[in-house]
């Protein structure tokens, strides 16, 4: 009997970079749909346009600056350039979108190595470089179903509730969930998120442990304010489906990358945004907070997974033994 000695790793699937790239933007198709639904086709143009555009930019970088000409497209810049989409209102001019998708893959991904090596998600490093450098475009918002992007434009949830309170919102619930409000493109329907998520799920892509305390953490701090004061704050339900949470929670606080690989890291870092986003929320100058609570919880991944790594096995501790 003769024994074939190889290189480690043993145990080898079908899994690649490019796979779970592709079933993301799967997942992320009916946000799409939706918000081509309710903000019309200029949703679905800007879409497309900016997988292209950030894949474009992504073999610039790899051909031309990092001198890689074996590079291949592993999807992962179409990722950030559908997120970047999601993630800004249906009228931003193409050229501002251009110059996150810029941002993103440059100060976000490439200037540390690439994928794989970031320890911020690009996507989000885009969006808050758009929302510190273009802060009036990134923050006019268009109605739903009314398509002249020139004359009709509307307050979020959460800055009524910001600027007038809870009892001056006139939303139900159920246009919150379906996504028949003013916001981003892709946070506005959480229904679409979610149908999303559950393929993510299925696919086992996703990090349960990261949505579920953070939007557990969400809904107690919401709940505790709420019972401080009804006409102030929000109730629970609205914080989860107003604004950029089930979108930042389900799809961007989950990346392989930029989050904990250990459950007690996973809990931590949920539990850290949902705090974050919340005080942000409650009492910082903006009426969101989850693009920055993730991007400050992603700064300290490497501390948490640090602190949170199992015991190795057999291993002896002083003083314990």
């Amino acid at each position: 009997m003769k024994l074939s000695v190889t290189a480690a790793p043993h145990i080898r699937d079908g899994d690649n970079v490019r796979s779970i790239m592709f079933d993301v933007l799967i997942a992320l198709s009916p946000a799409v749909i939706a918000a081509t639904y309710f903000f019309g086709w200029r949703a679905l143009i800007l879409s497309i346009v900016s997988i292209f555009i950030a894949e474009g930019i992504e073999l610039f970088i790899m051909k031309v600056l990092r001198k890689q000409k074996d590079f291949k497209p592993d999807f992962s810049a179409s990722v950030t350039g559908l997120l970047l989409a999601l993630n800004v209102n249906v009228g931003l001019p193409i050229w501002v979108l251009v110059v996150g998708l810029i941002a993103a893959l440059t100060l976000g991904k490439h200037v540390y190595g690439g994928i794989g090596k970031n320890p911020f998600n690009p996507a989000l490093v885009g969006r808050v470089f758009l929302l510190i450098s273009f802060p009036s475009l990134m923050t006019t918002w268009w109605a739903p179903r009314y398509w002249n992007l020139d004359t009709l434009t509307t307050a979020t949830p959460l800055a009524v509730v910001k600027e007038q309170g809870f009892g001056a919102l006139n939303v139900g619930y159920l246009d919150l969930f379906l996504g028949n409000i003013g916001g981003c493109m892709g946070e506005v329907s959480a229904l679409a998120l979610l149908i999303g998520f559950a393929y993510l799920v299925m696919r086992r892509r996703i990090k349960l442990l990261i949505p579920i305390s953070y939007i557990g953490t969400v809904l107690l701090i919401s709940s505790i304010f709420w019972m401080i004061d009804v006409e102030r704050y929000g109730t629970p339900l609205f914080h989860i489906l107003a604004g950029g949470l089930m979108l930042g929670a389900l799809f961007m606080a989950t990346d392989m990358v930029t989050s904990p690989i250990t459950p007690k890291g996973q809990m931590i870092f949920g539990v850290g945004c949902g705090v974050i986003t919340m005080m942000i929320r409650y009492f910082g100058g903006y009426p969101e907070g989850v693009s920055f609570s993730i991007l400050i919880m992603n700064s300290v991944v490497p501390l948490i997974d640090m602190y949170t790594k199992p015991r190795i096995f057999g291993k002896h501790v002083v003083g314990k033994g």
